[in-house]
């Protein structure tokens, strides 16, 4: 890695001042990614601003309606919080499947969000269970935050400190995993709303997407058979070494049909 300066935050205002005097600056939140990149040499910040010692990033409360998460909560925290499993066991699950136990005990929600990897997992949570994701000047719809390969609605200086999940009546995550990284070749989050159905897809695409054809099929009729018939087209979906992208369309419906078995139990 090349020379760089460390500073560690005290507080959100205090890492959002950092970076408006360092706007080549980096955030380390877990450092999964941003690390990896840096020991790699495809990254390379001249200054780091740690978030790992602001207290108010973290954290997980539920109100019965809606549950919120702190963007520096570890993926580790969700999985085993009782709050998470009670409200969205879901999403406890979908946690518990990211990469390895050094990787859930170090990533968080803020940093894999903000980092938008295309095969990430959070993403679908957040599109599928229509989340907002709170900043330090404003609140996002899910639906505008995702905007293609490696690139969210944030705006330079602009942190992530929270998320808001509206609790669903149901829902499922299912994913094919590349066995190496645990990431997701085609990962599925199916959400049953009270107003409305959800299906939302990672590592299929540059970015999470929504498949309305499959809500619009399971808002009459919530079960597996609802969507198997709905094809997604190939074109326009990740293509590499692991999967073409004909093989992640077929996955779609595929990983849809067993996550909504898993949202039925």
């Amino acid at each position: 890695m090349y020379a760089f300066t460390y500073q560690k935050a005290a507080s959100v205002a205090d890492a959002a001042a950092a970076l408006a005097k360092n706007p080549d600056a980096k955030v380390l939140a877990g450092g999964q990614s941003l690390i990896a990149t840096m020991k790699l040499r495809l990254a390379a910040p001249k200054t780091l601003i740690d978030l790992g010692g602001i207290a108010e990033l973290r954290g997980i409360k539920s109100d019965g309606k809606s549950l919120v998460i702190g963007a520096m909560t570890r993926h580790a925290e969700v999985v085993f919080s009782a709050d998470v499993k009670k409200a969205i066991p879901a999403l406890s699950h979908l946690a518990g499947e990211i990469g390895d136990r050094m990787v859930r005990n170090m990533g968080t929600l803020g940093g894999s969000l903000a980092h938008s990897d295309p095969a990430a997992d959070y993403p679908a949570a957040v599109l599928g269970l229509g989340a907002t994701v709170v900043t330090n000047k404003r609140q996002i719809a899910a639906d505008d935050f995702f905007k293609g390969l490696f690139e969210t609605a944030l705006q330079p200086g602009e942190l992530i400190t929270s998320v808001s999940f509206p609790i669903p009546k149901r829902a499922g995550y299912v994913k094919f995993k590349q066995p190496a990284s645990r990431f997701a070749l085609v990962g599925v989050f199916v959400a049953d709303t009270g107003s409305g159905m959800r299906v939302a897809v990672t590592g299929a695409g540059p970015c999470a997407f929504r498949v309305p054809e499959m809500e619009k099929a399971l808002g009459g009729k919530f079960a597996p058979e609802s969507v198997a018939s709905v094809k997604v087209p190939a074109k326009g979906l990740n293509s590499d070494i692991h999967a073409s992208a004909e093989y992640r369309a077929h996955l779609v419906t595929v990983m849809a049909k067993r996550a909504v078995q898993a949202a039925l139990g």
